[in-house]
């Protein structure tokens, strides 16, 4: 089964459902980022504070979280009980 895991500001997403957690800093990612949001696939999980991560989920929404990608990876080996640090 899959686990939920807290992506910032009382947000929870499904561990199962992200295929990338990326940075927003580059172009590519701020086109598809733009994107989805014409498109009324993004998801703004920010409250309003700067993004910092773009969660690629397989159903093709992205959704966007204040938290540093590096914190939501955490959480989400946590989750699933990785432990093994790269």
């Amino acid at each position: 089964m899959s686990g939920l895991i807290h992506i910032g500001f009382g947000n929870i997403v499904n561990t199962g459902k992200i295929i990338a957690i990326v940075s927003p800093d580059s172009a590519p990612v701020k086109r598809m980022v733009q994107n989805a949001k014409e498109a009324g696939q993004a998801i703004d999980a920010t409250q309003g504070r700067k993004t910092k991560a773009v969660l690629v989920m397989e159903n093709g929404q992205l959704v966007l979280s204040a938290l540093l990608p590096e914190t939501i990876a955490n959480r989400a080996q946590a989750e699933n009980g990785d432990t093994d640090e790269a």
